[in-house]
C-alpha cells in the first residue's frame, strides 16, 4: 500500500545524492530512540554529471527517476519532496561579520534576532551569477564579551557574530531544481555536500577536538574543517576517482572499464604495501593474448595520484589556519577511500592521523551492511539534514510570536461597557433604598 509523506506526520524523507558516478535515492525515518531506519535505496550509474555539476539534463533526470524509482519500490512509499546536495568547483566560502544594535538591554536576545542576523549575510553583494547557499554562525560577540556560543537568553544592546558563508552559482543550483521537478518532484532543500557527509561519520567529540573530513567523490574531493564543535572551512578540490581510472587507463594502456574494475578490485594507494610479483591478466581484444599488468607498477599509479590530491588538501588545511589545530587529524570517506591502504598513505603524506569514515553513528540497529560503506555517506547525511531542518522549522513556528488579535480588545470593551452598565445599575438602587428609606420613616421633627 502506497502512502504520500510531503507532510511530516510518516516522518519519513527521502534524500537524493546526485554525484559524478552515482545517483543515489534514500528514503529514511526516524524511530523512537532518535536512530535513523533507511527503508529503501536506489542506486544507478550517473552519466549526466561532470565534477558534481549536472552537465546533461536528460541523462541526469532518467538516472533521478530511476534512482527514486527503486527506493519507492522497497520502501513501499511515493515520494513528492526530496532533500538534494550540491558540490562542484563552483563552491566557494568566505568568512563575514555581522552586527545587530538592539532597542532594549532588559529584554533577553531571542531567536528572532539571530534570525535578523543571518537574513542580513543574505543581501551581501557577490559576484554575478553567485548566490548564497548557507549562512553559518560561528562566535557570537554581546557588548564585547567575546566567544559565546549561543546567546539566546542572554542580555544585551549590540550584538555580533562572526558567519562561515557558503556560495556557489545560480545555474548550477536552477539545474538540480530543474532535473528534480522533470523527474516529477520538488527539491525540499539543498545542502552542501560536504556538510552532509560530515552529518553522517563524525562525531560531535571530533568536530570539537578539530577534524578535516575529506570527501573523495568520483568528479570532486570536498574538505570540511570542524574546530570547537563549529564549521571553519569548506572547499572543494576538481579531482577525484575518476582521474585516478583515467590515469590507470592511459598508464595501463587499457579500456576504461577495465581501469576501474583494476582501480576496484586490485587498486592500492600505497605501492609499499603491494608484493613485487603480482601480475593481473586482463582480456584482450578479439583474437589478441590477455594483457599482464603488475599490481605494483598499478598501485604506483594510483599513490602518484592520490599523493596529488592531498597536497591540495594539505594546501586547503594550511589556509583555513587551522593545519596546527586539528587534534582528531583526517577522515576520508566517500567512494575514493575504499582504496586500500589510503589511511596509511594519507598518515605518511601529511603526518595526520586518519580513519576512513562510515556512515553508521546514527543508523538504528539492524541495518543493511551495504550501508556502512562510505560511498553512502552524503545521502544517509542528506537525510540527517532533512530530518534536522524539520526540527529547525517546528521550534521556529513554535516560538514565533503570536500576531495581535482584535477579538480580545473587543471583548475588553464589552466588559467595560458591561461594567459601566453595572454600575449604573448600582447607583440607582443606592438611590431608590435611600428614597424608600426617607418615604418610610419621616422624622418627626420636620
Amino acid at each position: 500500500m502506497e502512502s504520500n509523506f510531503v507532510n511530516p506526520p510518516n516522518d519519513a524523507i527521502v534524500a537524493v545524492d546526485i554525484g559524478t558516478t552515482k545517483v543515489c535515492a534514500v528514503v529514511g525515518r526516524r524511530n523512537e530512540h532518535g536512530q535513523l531506519e533507511v527503508l529503501g535505496v536506489g542506486k544507478v550509474e550517473s552519466e549526466g554529471v561532470l565534477r558534481g555539476v549536472v552537465s546533461n539534463i536528460e541523462k541526469t533526470v532518467n538516472a533521478i527517476t530511476e534512482a527514486i524509482r527503486i527506493a519507492e519500490r522497497q520502501s513501499g512509499l511515493t515520494c513528492k519532496e526530496v532533500h538534494v546536495g550540491i558540490a562542484g568547483q563552483h563552491i566557494k566560502s568566505l568568512q563575514h561579520r555581522g552586527m545587530l544594535t538592539r532597542d532594549n538591554d532588559h529584554t533577553e536576545i531571542s531567536r528572532r534576532d539571530i534570525e535578523r542576523l543571518v537574513s542580513d549575510m543574505y543581501k551581501l553583494v557577490l559576484p554575478p551569477g553567485d548566490k548564497i547557499l548557507h549562512v553559518i554562525p560561528q562566535e557570537y560577540t554581546i557588548d564585547s564579551e567575546q566567544g559565546i556560543t549561543d546567546p539566546i537568553g542572554m542580555s544585551g544592546i549590540r550584538l555580533e557574530a562572526n558567519f562561515h558563508i557558503i556560495t556557489g552559482q545560480i545555474t548550477a543550483s536552477n539545474n538540480i531544481h530543474r532535473c528534480v521537478e522533470r523527474a516529477g518532484m520538488r527539491v525540499n532543500n539543498l545542502t552542501l555536500e560536504p556538510i552532509a557527509s560530515a552529518a553522517a561519520v563524525l562525531s560531535d567529540e571530533e568536530k570539537e577536538a578539530g577534524i578535516a573530513l575529506v570527501d573523495i567523490g568520483g568528479g570532486t574531493t570536498d574538505i570540511t574543517i570542524f574546530k570547537d564543535g563549529i564549521i571553519r572551512h569548506t572547499a572543494v578540490i576538481p579531482f577525484g576517482g575518476n582521474v585516478v581510472t583515467g590515469d590507470i587507463k592511459d598508464g595501463c594502456n587499457v579500456m576504461a572499464h577495465h581501469a576501474e574494475k583494476l582501480k576496484v578490485k586490485y587498486g592500492s594507494a600505497l605501492a609499499q604495501e603491494v608484493y613485487d610479483n603480482r601480475i593481473i591478466a586482463i582480456p584482450g581484444l578479439r583474437g589478441r593474448d590477455p594483457k599482464e599488468i603488475s599490481e605494483k607498477n598499478l598501485a604506483r599509479i594510483i599513490q602518484a595520484r592520490v599523493e596529488e590530491i592531498f597536497d591540495y588538501v594539505v594546501w586547503e588545511i594550511r589556509r583555513s589556519g587551522y593545519d596546527r589545530k586539528l587534534i582528531g587529524g583526517i577522515v576520508v570517506t566517500g567512494g575514493g577511500s575504499l582504496l586500500r591502504h589510503i589511511d596509511k598513505l594519507v598518515e605518511l603524506h601529511t603526518g595526520q592521523s586518519c580513519r576512513v569514515g562510515t556512515p553508521v553513528e546514527h543508523l538504528a540497529h539492524g541495518y543493511h551492511k551495504n550501508l556502512s560503506s562510505p560511498i553512502y555517506a552524503t545521502s544517509i547525511g542528506l537525510l540527517l539534514k532533512g530530518f534536522e531542518d524539520m526540527d529547525q522549522g517546528k521550534i521556529m513556528a513554535a516560538t514565533a510570536a503570536p500576531e495581535p488579535k482584535e477579538e480580545p480588545a473587543e471583548a475588553e470593551a464589552m466588559e467595560t461597557v458591561a461594567e459601566g452598565e453595572s454600575g449604573g445599575k448600582w447607583l440607582e438602587t443606592i438611590f431608590k433604598k435611600t428614597k424608600d428609606w426617607f418615604e418610610a420613616e419621616p422624622d418627626s421633627e420636620f
